[in-house]
């Protein structure tokens, strides 16, 4: 069931840019099938278009994959390589939306995500945390969401075999988004 936000006291028209400083984009990979190699990405950016109409809300994000940081330097550089990223032609992972579902503070989004010039539909659970204004009177919004994808699917393929049977990586890469949002002053003026 698709709960109307336009009905919530707090939702607001007009475009959301990435609050950076308060925001985390994070994913996990299984190594050697026992354990778990977790890692961020340092520059993304994001963009929210909260229209009158909730079912029509946009969210569009770019992601700079060279920024990836897992604190190991030499698997980050691994990574950045033609194996995984192929950073030097595909600079950037991209994210666009293509609907939205909401049940109460819960939501369930559909998209594309653009990887190594590959594009795969996925689809981002999460929870939306709600609208406050700070003490400095900025308008801000929070939610978190992730979605679990196949790299196989994107041409990430790079493995080894293990001596034990199996391979160094899973193919499951879990990826997870901490956002919060500014309301931009023009829209905000436009709405009020």
């Amino acid at each position: 069931m698709t709960t109307n936000l336009a009905s919530r006291s707090d939702y607001r028209v007009g475009t959301w840019k990435l609050d950076p400083t308060h925001s985390e984009l994070s994913f996990w990979v299984r190594h050697l099938k026992i354990s778990k190699v977790r890692g961020t990405f340092e520059n993304f950016d994001v963009t929210v278009v909260t229209p009158e109409d909730p079912s029509k809300i946009s969210v569009e994000a770019s992601i700079d994959v060279s920024s990836v940081n897992t604190g190991v330097d030499a698997r980050d550089n691994h990574l950045r390589s033609s194996d995984f990223f192929l950073v030097e032609e595909h600079p950037h992972m991209l994210f666009r939306s293509t609907g939205i579902q909401v049940d109460g503070d819960d939501f369930t989004m559909e998209g594309e995500l653009t990887l190594r010039g590959v594009t795969q539909a996925v689809t981002l659970k999460g929870e939306f945390g709600g609208i406050i204004t700070d003490d400095y009177g900025n308008t801000k919004a929070g939610a978190s969401a992730s979605t679990k994808i196949n790299r196989q699917d994107f041409g990430v393929s790079w493995n080894a075999a293990l001596e034990a049977g199996g391979f160094t990586l899973g193919d499951d890469v879990t990826i997870s988004i901490d956002l919060q949002v500014a309301l931009q002053e023009a829209e905000a003026s436009a709405a009020a």
